[in-house]
């Protein structure tokens, strides 16, 4: 069935206030309860060349708004993306970029030892409940795409800017970097239009599993 042709599920208001009080009540909880690893994530990120905590970059949100996404910082100082955006040119063009089973960039000489570990596990997405306690994110929703990559995706799938980002996604549960991106975009756009407070929760508890069983990470 294609879903880039169905209709996109009429704005909720109700639905959307409770989605938004569980965002900030579920993101405020997980701070609390995430503190000290966070802080020892910290010092392990600062510890292995004396940089930056966070990686912050703009990202795409609801209604096509910028905002800045934050993340510990995973990568060296100063790396680039031309890589990244050659590869999904090469996604979007129907290319089969999948390496070592795998999606994204394969051996990425940017990524450090402490943020590899960050990577397979997910921790380093976890400054991005700030992003949900500011509104800037949902718990659950499409990727935040790049500014770039925004402009790269075709028409069809514009629809995945209706909804705020999220923090994890039918995308994450469902393969993550197994997935290209082509296969994201239809994903995003599958969420948008059957979006319902019960498949946001069971996003959720899909998620555990896939976290812990690190599925898909890389």
């Amino acid at each position: 069935m294609d879903l880039t042709s169905r209709p996109v599920i009429e704005a909720n208001p109700a639905a959307d206030a409770v989605r938004r009080v569980v965002d900030l009540i579920g993101a405020v909880l997980l701070l609390t309860l995430c503190a000290v690893p966070m802080l020892v994530i910290a010092l392990a990120v600062w510890a292995g060349d004396h940089g930056p905590v966070f990686f912050r970059q703009e990202r795409v949100g609801l209604g096509g708004r910028r905002f800045t996404m934050l993340k510990f910082r995973t990568m060296t100082l100063g790396s680039g993306d031309a890589g990244l955006q050659e590869l999904i040119a090469r996604e979007l063009r129907g290319e089969d970029t999948v390496v070592n089973g795998s999606a994204k960039l394969n051996d990425d000489k940017r990524v450090t030892g402490i943020g590899s570990v960050l990577r397979r596990t997910s921790l380093d997405e976890l400054p991005q409940l700030i992003n949900v306690v500011r509104g800037e994110m949902s718990l659950v929703g499409p990727r935040p795409c790049l500014s770039w990559e925004a402009e790269m995706f075709p028409p069809q799938f514009r629809s995945r800017f209706s909804v705020r980002p999220g923090l994890t996604g039918l995308w994450q549960v469902s393969g993550r970097s197994t997935l290209g991106t082509l296969e994201m975009l239809q994903l995003d756009v599958c969420y948008v239009r059957t979006r319902t407070l019960l498949l946001d929760l069971l996003i959720l508890l899909r998620t555990i599993p896939v976290v812990l069983r690190q599925d898909g990470a890389r």
